[in-house]
């Protein structure tokens, strides 16, 4: 069988050192659900239903329907998701 995936509105935001996070990003670290070691080390520790996950320079922090948080690599999110 083959499924497609359904047209869900997410938030996210692309992880480059040194650029404007929106705002839930903040809250998110506020929180203690993303580490963000970005100035020590260029990568961050998300909190995801899996458990830890890096994220590298360059890559998108999603924020999924039920407001989880996951990483993902540029040439995936870009091959799923269309900006709106």
């Amino acid at each position: 069988m083959k499924y497609r995936k359904k047209p869900v509105v997410i938030e996210a935001c692309k992880f480059v050192v040194g650029s404007l996070a929106p705002d839930w990003y903040a809250e998110e670290v506020k929180k203690g659900n993303i580490i963000d070691n970005k100035n020590c080390s260029g990568e961050i520790q998300i909190i995801t239903l899996e458990g830890v996950m890096k994220a590298k320079e360059g890559d998108y922090i999603i924020k999924g329907v039920n407001g989880e948080l996951y990483p993902c690599k540029p040439d995936i999110f870009e091959k799923t998701y269309e900006k709106i």
